[in-house]
């Protein structure tokens, strides 16, 4: 049985140990993960802080394993490939590890290339997140107006206990168009992490930082089914 270091037990975190069981190692501000300890595992998911993003980045790349990254908030150094590559393993990095985002990226892309179709057409991105999310905007906002690649403002609002909620808004004098994505269950962020890292192991040759669609289409492309 494979077993899957769980670092960040926060509400994603503790999602991922759940779908997990006992194949889940977890680590938190309670029980740190050092070198040695993550050597001994097939892989990690990470979702922690931001402020401790950084010491963990080192101890996976000192550790040598597969990771699936998903802390927000926190700017991985351009390097990061490459020492995932003289560490002889791979990464895969998302802001969001729905499999449906890979869908709204391709939307969104076309939105903006297409946008020239229209007369100052204005763009707004909102998102819709829990109280205790620490990063605002989302991890996910940034990556919206990434793909987008057109100026956009971006609104932030914390409330309740919203599991994420974005939407891109296009305006122009006689017409709206929305895209939205809503997350219903931290499951689907979770399944996604699991999902993402078992393809990693699945194929050890792998080396290099991945974005989850590079991943998906890796994967698809060597009729690897679904963990």
């Amino acid at each position: 049985m494979r077993k899957i270091g769980v670092i960040g037990t926060g509400k994603t975190g503790s999602a991922v140990a759940e779908l997990l069981g006992a194949q889940s190692v977890l680590f938190n501000r309670s029980h740190l993960p050092d070198a040695s300890s993550l050597k001994e595992l097939h892989g990690a998911i990470v979702f922690v802080t931001p402020d401790s993003a950084e010491n963990i980045m080192h101890l996976l790349l000192e550790a040598k394993i597969a990771v699936a990254w998903g802390t927000t908030g926190f700017s991985l150094p351009d390097s990061l490939d490459r020492m995932v590559r003289e560490a002889g393993t791979a990464w895969v990095v998302a802001s969001n590890f729905s499999i449906g985002m890979i869908l709204m990226k391709s939307l969104i892309e076309q939105t903006g290339r297409h946008s020239k179709l229209f007369d100052h057409p204005e763009f707004l991105i909102s998102e819709t997140h829990h109280t205790q999310k620490k990063d605002s905007p989302s991890g996910t906002a940034l990556s919206w107006e990434r793909w987008l690649g057109q100026p956009a403002t971006i609104r932030s609002e914390r409330r309740g206990d919203v599991v994420g909620t974005h939407t891109l808004t296009l305006k122009t004098e006689y017409e709206t168009i929305t895209l939205q994505h809503e997350a219903k269950n931290r499951s689907l962020f979770a399944s996604g992490a699991i999902r993402a890292l078992h393809w990693l192991l699945e194929y050890p040759s792998l080396r290099g930082v991945y974005t989850l669609e590079e991943l998906v289409h890796y994967a698809h492309e060597h009729q690897t089914p679904a963990q």
